[in-house]
């Protein structure tokens, strides 16, 4: 009788930190400056973006795809449950899409709203948006269809939340997870109720890149501090996970693939490097 495939569910019970972070191997991204976001496709590869609108699709080992020059400056992707790329247009205020056939068309319009960061749910396809007006900022949730379903700006006491939601991403629980510059990691239920913030390990906090794994950790860069800070899904601080000890410098994105790689992007360089520290 043939064996049946393990589901996700039970091999995330074997899965555990490792003791120590190993660096699986390192390569640069032609067509790039510096690697400022980096996300997941579906097929295996990742797209690579700069502060000057260039767009890369690589595969796992950084040989390039496919290369695509947008008119915006600072682009943030996401890649669809259908395949599709979408990224922001900050200076146009629109969320563009590209298809397979690598067709871009005009998503989502934003109004006044500035398009900032960007994440599609791979809980139930939906698109989370960070955006910002002057000193506001808030979280908008949207449908597959482009359809506005959720603006999440204040929490239920009536705090703000956003000033710049930077970097954006969504946990295994449905918590939304953003990263502001110089301020701190903030985390929501799927409702919008605040759950907690995160402000670093006493120096000054510049959280950027942010992503999570499959044991619901939050990973978070720290630009000018040169780390990689390793949170559990309820803020508690675990471990400094990279240091420039390690040769990390300015590390400004971060990606978990589906083999539990990392990938971590620096500001000053186009090299993405790799690490295992998932057993």
């Amino acid at each position: 009788m043939a064996l049946s495939k393990p589901k996700k569910s039970d091999k995330k019970q074997t899965l555990s930190l490792s003791a120590s972070v190993t660096k699986v191997r390192e390569f640069n991204v032609p067509g790039v400056n510096h690697v400022r976001h980096v996300s997941l496709d579906q097929s295996d590869r990742l797209w690579i973006s700069d502060f000057w609108g260039n767009l890369v699709q690589i595969d796992l080992q950084g040989n390039v795809i496919q290369e695509i020059e947008t008119i915006g400056s600072g682009v943030y992707h996401t890649v669809t449950q259908d395949g599709d790329l979408i990224f922001t247009d900050k200076d146009k205020k629109v969320i563009n899409r590209i298809t397979q056939g690598n067709n871009i068309t005009e998503f989502i319009k934003t109004g006044d709203w500035i398009p900032i960061s960007i994440h599609s749910s791979h809980i139930n396809g939906d698109l989370l948006v960070g955006m910002m007006k002057g000193v506001e900022g808030k979280v908008t949730r949207y449908n597959k269809t482009g359809k506005e379903l959720q603006n999440l700006q204040q929490d239920i006491k009536g705090l703000e939340q956003y000033r710049i939601p930077q970097y954006i991403t969504e946990n295994f629980n449905g918590d939304i997870c953003t990263s502001h510059w110089g301020k701190a990691v903030v985390v929501v239920n799927k409702s919008g109720q605040h759950r907690f913030s995160y402000t670093g390990q006493g120096r000054w906090f510049t959280p950027c890149g942010i992503c999570t794994d499959v044991l619901g950790h939050i990973l978070v860069c720290d630009g000018l501090n040169n780390t990689v800070h390793l949170l559990d899904q309820d803020g508690q601080f675990l471990s400094l996970l990279l240091t420039q000890q390690q040769g990390v410098e300015y590390p400004c994105s971060v990606c978990v693939d589906d083999e539990n790689n990392l990938y971590v992007g620096q500001k000053e360089t186009n090299t993405l490097t790799v690490y295992k520290y998932i057993k």
